[in-house]
């Protein structure tokens, strides 16, 4: 057995010490599909990473995205994502890292959380949407769904909105991940920009689950009025 692999094997019996049963039930409800969780909780996942990727995160994630997912916990591949998003280095090497990670990501629960905490966007804000672009076309639902979660993330902007859309009509729905991060990022867009948002729903080239869902999450949203409410409604088709 390799050091590194003596090193994650210890990293996997700390994260196991923070197992909290309740908090695995519960996970087990959102995530029913999923059955190699052991139930930590996020705060503590979030500490780990931030200490991995202060400590050595190059080291760990060379030796970490290197293992097979289908022999990891559901929390070992969580906290790789978390590194990746805690990492202080070239965006060069921001990008491979996340390049290797994005296969291994098999359900929403790790996709939203990994880009949540992306932060890079914020600072490499053109170049980071210049090599989103690359993933748009992906056979891999969740890879599609990664780009979107990231583009209303970081991107429902004035600089940004036009294209959004135009990218949303583009994409080819592979799954219903992707179909529900559309609608997810479209009720965004609209929260932030009602009136293009609006314009751009009487026109869009959404298929018609994915324009009912982007109602739907529109009308359940604590920030749009019963009155828009009501008018959204109506626009259903």
């Amino acid at each position: 057995m390799t050091e590194d692999s003596i090193w994650l094997n210890a990293i996997r019996e700390e994260m196991l010490a923070m197992a909290d049963l309740p908090y695995r039930e519960f996970q087990a409800k959102l995530l029913p599909e999923i059955k190699n969780y052991i139930g930590v909780r996020l705060p503590a996942l979030r500490k780990l990473a931030k200490r991995l990727a202060k400590e050595d995160g190059g080291r760990y994630l060379e030796a970490a995205l290197g293992r097979c997912p289908e022999e990891e916990l559901f929390e070992e591949i969580m906290l790789q994502g978390m590194v990746i998003g805690y990492m202080k280095s070239d965006i060069s090497d921001i990008f491979s890292y996340t390049e290797r990670f994005l296969p291994k990501i098999d359900n929403w629960s790790i996709c939203d959380s990994f880009c949540s905490g992306y932060k890079h966007a914020l600072t490499y804000r053109e170049q980071v949407w210049e090599w989103l672009g690359r993933f748009l076309d992906s056979e891999r639902e969740f890879t599609v769904r990664f780009v979107l979660v990231m583009l209303l993330n970081y991107y429902v902007e004035e600089e940004y909105i036009g294209r959004l859309f135009g990218i949303f009509d583009d994409i080819v729905p592979n799954g219903y991940y992707v179909k529900m991060a559309v609608a997810w990022a479209v009720s965004v867009c609209y929260i932030k920009f009602p009136d293009r948002c609006t314009e751009y729903l009487n026109h869009s080239q959404l298929d018609d689950f994915t324009y009912n869902k982007s109602l739907q999450k529109i009308t359940e949203s604590k920030c749009v009025s019963a009155q828009e409410k009501e008018r959204i409604r109506w626009m259903r088709r």
